[in-house]
Formats: structure tokens, sequence, C-alpha cells
């Protein structure tokens, strides 16, 4: 069985999309391609212009570096690096000077409301301020795409509300395009356009 079948869809540059299905429906692997982690077997994946499955090693490493920004539902945060060092680290992989990416890194979680937790490490943080620096990470090199797989699983429904708020108004403010997997309906209703998928193809 494949994990994708015959989808095809176009997210216009600045939409805020959800791709929503069970478990083991295949959203996340959708996600995974979109975002150059897996490589379709067959078929074109365009992101910003460059077309994912066909992309050298190199050029994927520079197109997940500079143009996409990955939230995860576990927040994927070096427990060893405190705020401001966890989202530097995309942009120190990038090539970004030490100076510019300290600062930039700074204004984000400023932003996303971390002003006095800039030298915490992860496990001084709750769960939705580590979800709140995870996307100051995504953001730290001004990526184009922004993908979220589950933002809220392991949230609170207060503080989910909270990050959900925080996600909306960076995405309308700045331009991002959005795409976020979910199952969940206080997820998904805030999406301007709503991808179904089950058993790998899209079924609305």
């Amino acid at each position: 069985m494949r994990a994708l079948s015959g989808i095809s869809l176009e997210i216009p540059r600045g939409a805020h999309v959800a791709i929503v299905g069970e478990s083991g429906s295949g959203k996340t692997t959708l996600m995974h391609v979109l975002g150059g982690l897996d490589r379709p077997t067959s078929g074109s994946v365009f992101v910003d212009g460059v077309d994912v499955g066909n992309a050298s090693r190199a050029e994927l490493k520079r197109l997940r570096a500079t143009r996409i920004g990955f939230i995860f539902q576990g927040f994927n945060l070096i427990a060893s690096l405190d705020a401001l060092e966890n989202v530097m680290l995309p942009a120190r992989y990038a090539g970004v000077a030490h100076r510019r990416a300290r600062e930039r890194a700074r204004q984000l979680l400023a932003e996303v409301g971390l002003p006095d937790r800039m030298h915490h490490c992860p496990a001084q943080l709750s769960g939705g301020q580590q979800q709140r620096v995870a996307i100051a990470r995504a953001l730290v090199n001004e990526p184009a795409l922004l993908l979220a797989d589950e933002p809220t699983g392991e949230l609170d429904r207060h503080t989910s509300e909270t990050v959900l708020d925080l996600l909306q108004r960076i995405q309308r403010a700045d331009g991002h395009t959005l795409v976020v997997v979910t199952h969940s309906e206080a997820v998904w209703k805030r999406a301007q356009r709503i991808i179904r998928i089950a058993d790998g193809a899209l079924i609305a």
C-alpha cells in the first residue's frame, strides 16, 4: 500500500492551510514530502520554485535551511541549549553570522512573548513556552513556508489557543504560507482552506 497516491494540489503563497486526517491517513507523510524530508517515488513537488523530488542533497539542505520552517508536536528543542541558542541554531546552520543570528533570535523571542526566558533551558520552560521557542526557531531564517505538525498536540486547551493565536498573527503579519497537519477541529477551523486526506488520498 502506498503512503500517498494520486495527490494533486496547489497551495498559494501566503495561504493558511490545514491538512486533516485520522492517524495513519498519510497527512504527516505529505508534510514530510512538502518539506523535503521524504522524496516522492513519482510525480513532482515544487516548493518556492524548487523541485523537491529532483533536488540534490545540497539543494534540499539549503531549501530546508532557508525557505522552510518546521514546527513539531514534540518541540524538538535541544536540552543542553537555552532558548536563545535553540532559536539561533538554524541561522547558524544557514551560515548567518553569530551576531546577526543572535539579534534575530532575541527579536523573535521577544515577539513570541519570551523576552525574560531567553537563557532558560527547555526543562525550565512550560510546554507552551517550549512551543513558542520552537515557533521562533522556525521563523529565524524568514522562511516562505511554515510546516506545523500537530503544533498543539501536547498542550492543554488554554495554552493551545494562545499558541494558535500567535501562529495566526505571525502568518497574517508576515505573509508566510502556513500548512498545519492536524486532526484537531480547534486547529483546522482557523485555516482558510482545509484539505482532507484518508488512506493516502485526497477526499475533500
